[in-house]
């Protein structure tokens, strides 16, 4: 729940949202990046509600119906503060798809070790080239923290694709 609490908390920091507004920044941005998949997010809202770390006030606008609008309590400013700051130093080892194909590696031919392993490096070659074109695009270079997220899945799927390189020449 932490990365739960963590994601709604920023995104509640920004400005106060509706719920559905959170649910559709969650799934047009920050879930590709971000690695946290939410079907609901009103539980976890819920749940932060009761401990005192946002409100929710009904508010209606034009003909629509009544909806709720969550804000952060100063509780939730100083939590989200705290869970930003630990997370510069919450180091987990990150876990590749590849580790365990590594691992049992030994167990297919070479050949098909190297066509794997081609195939896996032309499909990363594509998400990067998917990743420098979105980069280039307007809309990214004017949003610094998506810009951020996506030079730092660049240079992972760089170091793989040097890695997996690397490998090709020793098999």
């Amino acid at each position: 729940m932490i990365g739960q609490e963590f994601l709604l908390l920023g995104l509640l920091r920004q400005s106060p949202k509706h719920g559905y507004d959170v649910k559709i920044k969650i799934r047009e941005i920050l879930n590709h990046f971000a690695g946290i998949d939410l079907k609901s997010i009103y539980y976890p809202l819920k749940v932060l509600e009761k401990k005192g770390l946002l409100t929710k006030q009904a508010a209606k606008s034009g003909r629509r119906p009544e909806r709720f609008v969550y804000c952060l309590t100063d509780k939730g400013k100083q939590r989200f503060d705290q869970l930003l700051n630990k997370s510069f130093f919450d180091l987990h080892r990150p876990q590749f798809s590849l580790d365990l194909s590594l691992y049992f590696l030994d167990y297919l031919a070479p050949a098909i070790s190297r066509r794997r392993l081609s195939a896996r490096l032309k499909i990363l070659g594509k998400i990067s080239r998917s990743i420098e074109d979105v980069l280039k695009t307007k809309p990214i270079r004017s949003t610094l923290a998506l810009q951020r997220i996506l030079e730092h899945n660049l240079c992972l799927l760089k170091s793989e694709s040097g890695y997996i390189k690397n490998l090709l020449k020793s098999i």
